[in-house]
């Protein structure tokens, strides 16, 4: 980088986090690579995030370097991550001026932050709209040369603007000392090709191998990622959910050296965020799955009876469908059980699973609804055009509404409506797919279709399976 380029320095969690007010998952690697780094690099700053600072062991020593002497900072707070609000406070002890705060727009401010000026962006939970990063990346284009070009800019820390003969800290030749030891550890954990092994590059590794589906693979670089984590803590701890709940997928997914090792070795895993009490839909959702797993895999019915508890809280956390045809599913495997021996007992899980399934279909219109709203705005804006970012946005609508009709087939052969599951399969079929993404769900339907030949007939209506 050249002396005189711009540096900013980006205040923001990372990878999929919570809202534990709202309970919604923002990918928030999504945010940082749709609607900020573009800009930056557009403009020919350079742009840096935590995760991406080189682990030389003075992680924390970069970071307040970062904070203070950065051009500009630029911090999301969405999620309400903790990290991000302390730094950002940091920041406005430092610097009177050039910070930039954003945040997702169902974000719920704590009180404090009500008299700052946060702009708004809108976030899919997995992904952002094609059309929404464009009209971000113009108002954030506009924020940074407000910031970079008045002389002197205008403060937009409340620190300096309620306590106005407050001096910033002027402490140079200390500060430039300091950078230049940085700069040389940093140069000496740096390999001979240039290369450095950032958390940023690790966890993005992992995730590029549990996409390809490379799961032992995708194990090693989430521990190596957890292991960076506890080397930048006094502590020597981990306890960074995102890091932890995708080795837990990748563990589990390895069925490594068996299944039912590697299903318990997850949980131990998950008991590090606090399981039996913790609110994140993430964690619970993953909990659900590896017990529903365990019980599966004959360890005992106890692991059903922790499904289903999972799953509940998952379910009503989140009300999304993939909580509810998960807890419909595992009612009907109660009624198979030992745990409740009392016929009305099973009757009432029966029916129970049939409620569930009537609001799985009922998220189901919602959601579709939803990406068709988008989809006609979309198409309003850009036509048809070939962009590559629009393709993926297309790609991403699509993936989703096969999951959105094979949720709904499930739910209404779980209802035994069955002209109706035949069509949504078919409308599945139709969308372009992996081929394990039917076959999951074909397995799927396979063991609910015993359950139901088994007691179906205790529902009101006998549910008949109809070729």
């Amino acid at each position: 980088m050249a002396a005189n380029t711009k540096r900013c320095f980006v205040v923001m969690g990372f990878g999929v986090k919570t809202d534990y007010t709202t309970g919604r998952k923002l990918d928030l690697n999504k945010s940082y690579q749709y609607l900020i780094k573009p800009v930056l690099e557009k403009k020919g700053w350079e742009c840096i995030r935590a995760d991406e600072i080189p682990n030389t062991g003075m992680i924390d020593l970069q970071m307040y370097l970062e904070l203070l002497q950065a051009d500009v900072v630029i911090a999301d707070l969405s999620t309400t991550n903790a990290n991000a609000v302390y730094e950002l406070g940091i920041r406005h002890a430092l610097r009177p001026f050039t910070t930039i705060v954003i945040a997702e727009d169902k974000l719920v401010y704590p009180f404090d932050l009500n008299h700052i000026a946060i702009t708004k962006y809108t976030h899919l939970g997995d992904s952002i709209d094609y059309g929404e990063a464009e009209r971000f990346h113009s108002v954030l284009d506009e924020l940074l040369d407000a910031a970079a070009n008045h002389t002197p800019p205008p403060s937009d820390s409340p620190v300096y603007t309620f306590i106005s003969n407050l001096i910033p800290p002027k402490i140079q030749s200390q500060i430039d000392k300091i950078i230049s030891n940085v700069r040389t550890t940093v140069n000496a954990a740096t390999a001979d090709d240039g290369s450095v092994k950032t958390l940023a590059l690790i966890c993005d590794e992992a995730e590029e191998a549990l996409k390809a589906k490379k799961f032992t693979e995708a194990k090693t670089l989430f521990n190596a990622a957890m292991t960076l984590k506890k080397n930048a803590d006094k502590n020597n701890i981990c306890v960074d959910p995102y890091i932890i709940q995708r080795l837990t997928l990748a563990t589990y997914k390895a069925g490594e050296p068996d299944t039912v090792t590697a299903l318990n070795e997850a949980l131990q895993l998950l008991n590090q965020l606090n399981l039996d009490h913790t609110n994140d839909p993430e964690t619970v959702a993953l909990a659900g799955s590896i017990e529903k797993k365990l019980y599966e895999n004959g360890q005992g019915e106890e692991h059903l009876k922790n499904a289903i508890l999972y799953n509940e809280r998952g379910y009503f956390l989140l009300n999304n469908r993939y909580n509810a045809i998960n807890l419909a599913y595992t009612f009907n495997c109660r009624v198979n059980s030992n745990l409740y021996s009392k016929k009305e007992d099973k009757i009432a899980d029966m029916v129970f699973a049939n409620r569930v399934r009537q609001r799985v279909l009922f998220i189901c219109d919602n959601d579709w609804a939803e990406i068709e709203k988008r989809e006609a705005a979309e198409m309003a804006r850009t036509g048809d055009a070939g962009n590559a970012d629009i393709q993926k946005q297309k790609d991403y609508n699509n993936e989703q509404k096969f999951w959105i009709l094979v949720n709904k087939a499930e739910a209404y052969f779980g209802l035994g409506r069955f002209d109706e599951y035949r069509q949504a399969i078919a409308q599945a079929q139709a969308i372009e797919h992996a081929d394990w993404m039917m076959q999951s769900f074909r397995e799927q339907v396979d063991k609910l279709k015993v359950l139901l030949i088994k007691y179906g007939s205790l529902l009101e209506e006998p549910w008949v399976y109809k070729e």
